[in-house]
């Protein structure tokens, strides 16, 4: 099968704010599905099941004639389809195909909802609405590898943990279908989208026409080849991350050995960026027998940086082997050729000494004091496997500005700073039930990162205090008073606590222009 038979013809956005107009009207919205569909058939919908929605959209409405020939790929009559949708412009422009007395889609659209209410829409191959393992079986490679997914949850991932202030020039680097592009657009002035499959950069183009946002500048091309020496406040990238043997899948393999396109990525970003712009991505990495894993993505971070890197999963190599045949439908098929092909991969593996894959998000930010020798990098890499609460971009903010406060105070100015406990932290005593006392007390958030910190009992009674209207020296005088401890020692071993306390997101300090977790 060619490309070109999973859509004729890609359409064209000529008439996409009237196409746009008829799907508002008839609700063809995120909301709207809701309603329509109730909850258990939308959220099949979004694992690509479609019995559900099939079972839902009997009736002979402009919405179920949008849901079934939208997203369900099934045709309808030719009446039904002039109702819903201005047909004839429809057919021009190539959305969609008349076949004898029906009417059948060439594209997937699906309605997403922005983050602040925007009814958006996602344009995409037909049954790739859906992104992530399972997501198109053998269509990627049926279709010369140029297949274009829709959203799915790396898209959305990345899209909440991305950081929203205003800036002038935002880069989308392998745009897909274009669903960072969308959101970068609400806040950019001006928003780049790349991609080495050109059919993406014609996806991207739909979705936000049809998505009523202005047109990005569309440029064809590997990693950041294609921008030349241009710099942008914020760079965006969920890439073709997965470490395997070979180049199959456009969409997900990146060509390069191991993980080496992540780690070109990440360095290669560092000099696009400039003073206080970001860079975030998900990347998976190699578990390398005889180096720290930590150490390898340290090693990534470009001069002139700060860096924030969460390992949010772990997989061993037959686990992240099996979840990737299973994506390009290899389970599926002969299985001789299954058993080939997982062999391939565990070879490609030992040959390179990796027992594990991590996947996570890398976060950047040039630093002209950094760049200067001014101060040191601040390099953070943790494991943090727990639930967290989308969206995040405030709280990788909050991240780097509590950053950049610790860096510029010793613990003599943490003492005669001021703090606030963050909204939403919540204290547990944790001890056996009629205990007169805890034998231990936890601090946790109940937004964000969802941390959480056990403390002893001054760490407790100072983050109680801590209303903004007493310094953190005088506090601790007060409590080495109350506990009949010396005050001076306290002054001596207390800072490092509340440094950590800070850094966590627990204390905010009142004149360091750090904000919280859910700020």
């Amino acid at each position: 099968m060619s490309t070109t038979s999973l859509t004729p013809r890609l359409p064209v956005p000529a008439h996409a704010a009237r196409l746009r107009e008829a799907l508002l009207a008839a609700d063809f919205t995120a909301d709207g599905l809701l309603d329509l569909l109730g909850a258990p058939a939308y959220a099949a919908l979004a694992r690509s099941e479609t019995v559900p929605a099939l079972r839902a959209t009997g009736g002979d409405g402009p919405l179920e004639t949008l849901v079934r020939l939208f997203l369900l790929q099934e045709p309808v009559e030719h009446a039904r389809a002039a109702a819903a949708l201005p047909l004839d412009e429809a057919v021009a422009d190539g959305w969609v195909l008349r076949e004898d007395d029906t009417v059948r889609a060439t594209v997937d659209v699906r309605p997403y909802g922005g983050p602040d209410g925007e009814d958006w829409f996602i344009v995409s191959d037909l049954g790739c609405a859906v992104g992530g393992a399972g997501g198109v079986g053998k269509k990627g490679r049926q279709a010369g590898a140029a297949v274009v997914l829709g959203v799915g949850g790396a898209s959305t991932t990345l899209a909440g943990i991305t950081v929203r202030t205003p800036v002038s020039a935002a880069l989308d680097l392998g745009t897909g279908s274009g669903i960072q592009a969308l959101h970068a657009a609400r806040h950019a002035t001006r928003v780049t989208a790349t991609d080495l499959n050109p059919r993406a950069l014609d996806f991207t183009r739909l979705t936000l026409a049809l998505s009523g946002v202005p047109e990005a500048e569309l440029v064809t091309g590997s990693l950041f080849e294609p921008v030349g020496d241009d710099t942008y406040d914020l760079i965006v990238s969920n890439p073709p991350f997965v470490i395997s043997p070979g180049a199959g899948l456009t969409y997900r393999d990146g060509g390069m050995g191991g993980d080496d396109l992540c780690r070109t990525l990440v360095q290669q970003a560092g000099e696009r960026l400039n003073d206080g712009g970001y860079a975030q991505f998900l990347a998976n990495w190699q578990h390398v027998d005889g180096e720290e894993w930590q150490e390898r993505l340290r090693s990534w971070v470009p001069r002139g940086c700060d860096a924030w890197i969460v390992q949010r999963e772990v997989q061993d190599v037959t686990q992240y082997t099996e979840l990737w045949l299973r994506d390009s439908g290899d389970h599926r098929g002969d299985p001789a050729a299954y058993r080939a092909a997982y062999a391939r991969w565990l070879d490609e593996f030992e040959a390179r000494k990796t027992r594990a894959v991590g996947f996570g998000w890398i976060t950047i930010r040039r630093n002209g004091a950094v760049a200067s020798g001014a101060v040191e990098p601040s390099i953070v890499i943790e494991e943090w496997p727990h639930p967290v609460e989308q969206p995040l971009g405030p709280t990788v903010l909050a991240h780097f500005e509590r950053q950049d406060y610790l860096r510029t105070h010793d613990d003599a100015a943490l003492l005669a700073d001021r703090f606030v406990l963050a909204p939403e932290v919540v204290q547990e005593q944790v001890g056996l039930p009629g205990a007169e006392d805890p034998e231990h007390v936890v601090l946790r958030q109940n937004r964000g990162m969802r941390r959480a910190t056990r403390v002893d009992h001054v760490g407790a009674g100072f983050a109680g205090v801590c209303d903004g209207t007493l310094s953190a020296g005088r506090i601790l005088d007060a409590i080495g008073q109350l506990m009949g401890e010396d005050p001076v020692l306290l002054r001596d071993r207390t800072p490092q606590a509340i440094r950590l306390l800070v850094e966590e997101g627990f204390l905010l300090p009142v004149d360091g222009g750090a904000s919280g977790e859910g700020a």
